[in-house]
């Protein structure tokens, strides 16, 4: 990886993630007063949500940093597999909001124009992708440098491409559990009712190949947005 990276080169993508998600948070706020409605308050805390695996992404940073500084190996793969784990579980949740668009928030009684919530769950739609697609990058950029720190260029590495086409696979087949069973990332908590359900609900071919259909079709969708995203950055990098 280059050391002489100018970090600046990321602000542009910042500030449009940043701002991409605080128009959908304003959309929401202001669909409310303008239209004499409530909040739908399940978009707020979708938003959340989809940032929350930003969250555990610096915590893993931060506790990588101190892994390399006390010069610890045992702690730098722990710090992986723990937050790794914790992270992965809450990915999906970024990516489900293009499930949003199926307007299921409208009501009859309500007088909000369809135009306005179509921009609404587009922007809510876009900014969890986004969500979504920066993790990965950031768990791509932080995932090479941990395992190939000596390389001069490790995100360039076959393993590391290998494992982000795993990843957005392993969020379709997430959104897909979230969508039609239901599932929430912290349901796992209680192991045997999720094995069950999950068991029932599969137990027909025709479900299998649905789900299989359904993670094929948005796990390609989220790696041609991700080559979009990621090619310019990794260029920066290398």
């Amino acid at each position: 990886m280059r050391e002489d990276v100018d970090v600046n080169s990321f602000i542009p993508v910042t500030l449009g993630i940043t701002l991409l998600n605080l128009y959908a948070l304003a959309l929401i706020l202001l669909r409310a007063p303008l239209y004499h409605t409530r909040v739908y308050r399940p978009m707020v805390w979708n938003i959340w949500l989809s940032i929350s695996p930003a969250l555990v992404l610096l915590a893993a940073l931060v506790s990588l940093t101190f892994a390399e500084i006390i010069a610890s190996l045992v702690l730098r793969w722990i710090t992986l597999i723990f937050f790794g784990l914790v992270w992965l579980l809450m990915l999906p949740n970024g990516a489900y909001l293009i499930t949003e668009m199926n307007f299921s928030h409208r009501r009859e009684d309500e007088n909000v124009p369809l135009w306005y919530d179509i921009v609404l769950v587009l922007t809510l739609a876009l900014s969890g992708v986004v969500n979504t697609l920066a993790n990965v990058f950031l768990a791509h950029l932080i995932f090479t440098a941990a395992v190939y720190p000596n390389e001069a260029a490790p995100m360039a590495q076959p393993l590391s491409w290998v494992i982000v086409v795993v990843l957005l696979a392993l969020v379709a087949f997430g959104m897909y559990l979230g969508r039609y069973l239901r599932f929430n990332s912290w349901d796992l908590k209680n192991p045997a009712r999720f094995v069950r359900k999950f068991r029932e609900h599969f137990s027909g071919n025709s479900r299998v190949l649905s789900a299989l259909g359904f993670t094929a079709t948005h796990a390609i969708l989220l790696g041609i947005l991700y080559l979009l995203i990621a090619i310019p950055n990794v260029a920066i990098l290398l």
